[in-house]
């Protein structure tokens, strides 16, 4: 089964370029399947990782950022794969 893992933050304005490069830099203790990074407008930064693994199996997640990095929580989510059309 795949799951896919999704980690978004939001820098306080103008630092958006150093959350991007702040989560590019964060190393997870083992690989996922597949990682992307995307950036949006208001300086948030979101990752996506694949795993194979069940629904709610213990996977590793990026962490918060370090003070003053992100305006607000960071927001996590977990989807389960259900295949493409």
């Amino acid at each position: 089964m795949t799951v896919a893992l999704m980690w978004e933050a939001r820098a306080p304005e103008g630092r958006g370029g150093e959350l991007l490069a702040w989560a590019r830099s964060q190393e997870l203790p083992r690989d996922p399947g597949r990682r992307e990074t995307f950036r949006a407008p208001q300086d948030r930064v979101l990752v996506v990782t694949w795993w194979d693994a069940e629904p709610h199996e213990p996977l590793p997640e990026l962490p918060d950022p370090p003070g003053g990095l992100a305006s607000r929580p960071v927001h996590r989510w977990r989807f389960e794969s259900l295949g493409t059309e």
